[in-house]
Parts: structure tokens; C-alpha cells; sequence
């Protein structure tokens, strides 16, 4: 099943956000992965503590995912550019599909590829401006 959750971008304020959300609706935070944790990482050392990836889990199931933008990484927030919608498939192939069809005319952020993390993830901006975040999952073995 394809499922979509929106994923936000916060000017390095994402931990304090999240501890808000979580305050008021509820749920739990399932994944927190700081810039430290990244491999080959290069944020200056006042900023590792900054929220790479996190995910906060509503009572409903569904699932809420932010990052902190760093503009000492080349980054920032321009009103339009704070969102993705994250959209989860079931195959590579799916995937591949979706990507080279949102693509044309849009903008590639980050092409297709197999991730440190596990997952086959790649983002792309279609031609109408909205960003998508595509994500496989692979099986974990048992």
C-alpha cells in the first residue's frame, strides 16, 4: 500500500516543534537521527546536535517527519521549500516509475539510490513545484 505523510523543513528549531506537536496531539517519537550520526559528516560542531531526521508517530498512525535546515550546510528556508510529501511504495520499481513520472519538467534533488539508512529514496520536485520525497522500504529479515 502507497502511503504519504508530510515532512516539514524548520530552521533548526525541528526538536522544539516536535516536542510541541507530540505536547498537544499525542503519539511518539519512533526515529530521531541527529547531523552527528550522519556518515562522512560535515556540520560545524555547534550545529551536530541539529535533527537530521525525525519521525513523530500520531495515535491514528500517521506519521509526521521534519529536518532541521542548516544554512551552514548550503541550506535555507525559503517560504514554498518547508514541506515535502513523502510518499512510500511497495517495490524499487514502483518507485522508478514514480520518480522518471514526476520528473519531467520538474527538478531532481537527489536521484534514486539505495541509502545509508537501508531504504531506496530519492527527492524530486515536479514541474508544478511540489516536492516529493519517494521512499522504499526494504523487507527486514526475520
Amino acid at each position: 500500500m502507497t502511503t504519504l505523510n508530510p515532512y516539514l523543513n524548520f530552521p533548526g528549531t525541528t526538536e522544539e516543534a516536535f516536542n510541541l506537536y507530540k505536547s498537544i496531539i499525542g503519539g511518539e517519537i519512533t526515529m530521531i537521527m541527529r547531523f552527528r550520526d550522519m556518515p562522512d559528516d560535515k556540520t560545524p560542531e555547534n550545529e551536530k546536535d541539529k535533527i537530521c531526521h525525525i519521525s513523530l508517530k500520531f495515535p491514528n498512525g500517521n506519521i509526521l517527519m521534519a529536518t532541521d535546515t542548516l544554512e551552514s550546510l548550503g541550506q535555507k528556508i525559503i517560504l514554498g521549500n518547508n514541506f515535502y510529501l513523502s510518499l512510500g511504495v511497495e517495490s524499487e520499481a514502483e518507485a522508478d516509475r514514480i520518480f522518471k513520472e514526476l520528473s519531467p519538467g520538474g527538478k531532481v534533488e537527489m536521484p534514486m539510490e539505495k541509502m545509508f539508512w537501508g531504504d531506496y529514496f530519492g527527492i524530486v520536485q515536479d514541474k508544478f513545484g511540489t516536492q516529493w520525497m519517494i521512499t522504499y522500504t526494504y523487507p527486514q529479515a526475520k
